[in-house]
């Protein structure tokens, strides 16, 4: 690969990803969407690229370079659709409404609620992701708490920095996790290496947090729920597709994306007969209610709720997520071609060395999304040992945790909480968090001392 980092096009192109990133950065203040400043900048930028090459007589590899890319894009863009269709599923069937007037009902008082909260999304994380299961467990404080203006800023961050380290420590439970995975850089079954340190991550600051919380006992409300038709059983359809997931990945030496839609597949054909059970008793119970009125009424009239449609759950996915990791994994893409990666790679991975560099990565993960910094670092991809691989999904897995615009938890969680939930509130517990960040290094590389 050629290094053509000291062209004017090359800084130009550095330059306009520099300025895309700080519109993402300042999102919710001019409130525009992330991803619409880097698509934007990953056209510019590869329109550079092409102009470089070409002044340096080679038109074949920027389009060669482009296809690959684009080809890790789609892998991930289809893995994640399929995951956020089966979570929009199940929270339409109220399995997580269910989750969360259980425990409202459960009476606990502020201080158990915190662990309870906590404990919970260190645990569904892994699973559900880190952004959906911080919003149920906030969801639940902000229902029982509401009216506690001090408990409610330290629930919240309890909740982001246990819901960031129980992701860390999953392929399924963060996109950084994920991006390793599907890399091959990691078996699946290697992340489990960083429970231990991800749980100290966590346990670190929460225990600190814990001594700041009174024992008051909310009032206890009684909210009726149900599990609406089929929900349990695509729980159980989501536990097959993970498993198909890893099975085409580990037996079959194929992407995780195929099992992945495979299970979105099935997913529908259950949707099929959940739509259609729900289509025969509204055309048996619809004309029992509309019969006495007029027609121009019954035109009028809609069902309180509509038959299921997988087509509304798709549609729900995060499509802004999705557009932004395209536009980020082309902009880094376009400035590796550059040769900026493999000079930034030089600097951190050579010089400082892996331990340092990875440590860096989660410090800057804080700053900046976790979702590019990891890519750059998959796309230097440097000689390390697993335990430094692992150390490095850990560190931007869970660093984002020190500010609550470092990860998209945060970011959900000052919206869900608005006023009570913020920035400033967060970062009086960051050196707590920190000591937590620290521990958990310490803690993986005690534990995992036989991988380095």
């Amino acid at each position: 690969m050629l290094n053509l980092t000291d062209d004017i096009l090359a800084k130009a192109a550095v330059m306009v990803f520099v300025l895309a990133y700080i519109l993402v950065v300042f999102e919710e203040i001019i409130n525009l969407r992330k991803s619409k400043p880097v698509i934007v900048a990953a056209g510019i930028i590869w329109v550079l690229v092409a102009i470089v090459y070409a002044q340096n007589g080679d038109t074949n590899t920027p389009q060669e370079m482009l296809r690959h890319n684009l080809m890790e894009f789609a892998e991930l863009m289809l893995f994640l659709l399929s995951a956020m269709t089966y979570i929009n599923t199940i929270e339409e069937r109220k399995v997580f409404d269910v989750l969360r007037c259980w425990l409202v009902a459960r009476g606990f008082s502020t201080y158990a609620l915190f662990w309870v909260t906590g404990l919970l999304a260190f645990f569904i994380s892994p699973l559900a992701d880190n952004l959906t299961t911080a919003l149920v467990m906030a969801a639940v404080v902000m229902a029982v708490a509401a009216d506690k203006p001090k408990f409610v800023p330290l629930a919240c961050v309890n909740i982001v920095v246990a819901a960031n380290a129980g992701g860390a420590f999953s392929p399924f439970g963060d996109i950084t996790t994920l991006m390793v995975w599907q890399q091959g850089i990691l078996p699946f079954q290697q992340f489990f290496s960083l429970f231990l340190p991800s749980l100290v991550n966590w346990l670190v600051p929460a225990l600190i947090m814990s001594f700041f919380i009174t024992k008051e006992l909310p009032t206890a409300t009684r909210e009726e729920v149900k599990i609406k038709k089929g929900g349990l059983v695509i729980i159980g359809l989501f536990l097959c597709t993970i498993g198909m997931a890893v099975s085409m990945h580990h037996f079959f030496h194929l992407p995780p994306m195929l099992g992945m839609m495979t299970g979105l597949g099935l997913l529908k054909f259950y949707g099929y007969y959940i739509r259609r059970s729900e289509l025969a008793s509204w055309h048996v119970e619809g004309p029992e209610m509309l019969h006495e009125m007029s027609s121009e009424l019954q035109q009028q009239v809609k069902p309180r709720e509509k038959p299921f449609d997988i087509f509304i759950s798709m549609k729900r996915a995060e499509w802004d997520t999705l557009m932004f990791f395209y536009g980020v994994i082309l902009c880094v893409g376009g400035l590796g071609a550059l040769g900026y990666l493999a000079m930034v790679s030089q600097i951190m991975y050579t010089a400082l060395g892996p331990m340092t560099a990875n440590i860096l990565v989660g410090i800057l993960s804080a700053v900046v999304d976790n979702i590019p910094v990891m890519f750059a670092v998959l796309s230097m991809n440097p000689d390390m040992a697993v335990g430094h691989w692992l150390m490095v999904t850990l560190t931007a897995g869970v660093g984002g945790s020190l500010l609550s615009v470092g990860s998209a938890a945060g970011v959900a969680l000052m919206g869900a909480a608005r006023g009570k939930y913020t920035f400033f509130q967060h970062i009086k517990w960051t050196p707590a968090i920190a000591l937590g960040y620290a521990a958990s290094i310490v803690v993986h590389h005690w534990v995992n001392a036989d991988l380095f």
